[in-house]
């Protein structure tokens, strides 16, 4: 694998450990060794060292430099990084090593890329004056447009909605996220109707007097994912020009509405079934850049 690095032994040990005791994908394990790979040629052609703990942080700070001269970006940059760590970390736990050369090597920052969503007067555009087809589909399509803006779900949490998780009477869902973990997402009186609506009409088109689901399809049966996201793509493709249209990104547009609105951060964090803060901050920066666009258009001194 490395035919001029005396390191050969010590790195497939590595990738034997990944292999065989962390259970790693092949995909995962073939990225290690690429990265790997690289690195020790890198040392081979201009620091060649014989043993491990030769190997400095400036030989390997000297390599990150000449991969982001290249043009690499901070993300792959990073995985680089994580892949050196993961190492010589190795190495330590097996006593090749007494320290490592990563302590002093930071990952580069890596500038968010704020979510796209889409904006206010296309999506009253699209349940507004976009006519949907006639039939259980175009029913079921306008339906999952309304609940993915209205509440934020995830296309998993859409799909596996049951009647029973919906409360009319108290105007909320129950949706079962990421690691089981359950919320409660309010709903105003429209989606609400809207709902109760498509469950009756669902009884009289799939003569049923009980579905476990609450969106199935002409054949009365639960969504699949790819339904959904074609469904989304088709409906957003007729009022906006942003580049993704999936059911994530009116997932980003609820939220992005809500903030935009004044919402509080935190009671966006709980709708969205975020475990932390952080992962919500980053619509603020879509406020952010509204007030800036406002305050362009609009001041004297702009």
């Amino acid at each position: 694998m490395f035919e001029q690095s005396p390191h050969i032994s010590q790195v497939q040990s590595f990738i034997d450990y990944l292999r065989f005791e962390k259970r790693y994908s092949q995909h995962t394990i073939v990225a290690y060794k690429d990265d790997l790979d690289q690195f020790f040629r890198y040392l081979s052609n201009n620091y060649p060292c014989d043993k491990l703990d030769e190997i400095t942080h400036l030989y390997i700070r000297s390599w990150l430099a000449g991969l982001m001269k290249q043009g690499l970006t901070g993300k792959t940059v990073n995985r680089k990084i994580s892949t050196l760590k993961a190492f010589f970390k190795y190495q330590l736990r097996t006593g090749l090593l007494q320290t490592t050369p990563m302590t002093t090597i930071t990952a580069p920052k890596i500038s968010k890329k704020l979510p796209v969503f889409v904006e206010q007067k296309h999506t009253e555009t699209l349940f507004n004056h976009v006519a949907f087809p006639e039939g259980w589909n175009g029913y079921t399509e306008r339906m999952i447009l309304e609940l993915l803006y209205a509440t934020g779900m995830r296309l998993s949490e859409l799909i596996n909605i049951k009647e029973n998780q919906v409360d009319v009477n108290r105007q909320n869902l129950k949706v079962l996220g990421k690691g089981n973990k359950e919320r409660i997402i309010p709903l105003n009186a429209s989606i609400t109707g809207s709902i109760a609506g498509y469950m009756r009409e669902k009884r009289i088109e799939h003569k049923t007097s009980d579905t476990i689901y609450l969106l199935v399809n002409s054949k009365g049966k639960k969504l699949y994912p790819k339904y959904v996201y074609l469904a989304v793509k088709k409906y957003l493709s007729l009022v906006t020009t942003v580049k993704k249209k999936s059911p994530h990104v009116l997932r980003h547009t609820f939220a992005t509405h809500l903030t935009n609105q004044g919402a509080d951060l935190n009671a966006v964090k709980e709708l969205l079934g975020h475990s932390s803060l952080a992962a919500t901050q980053i619509y603020t920066h879509n406020t952010i850049e509204k007030l800036k666009e406002v305050y362009k258009k609009a001041h004297p001194k702009a």
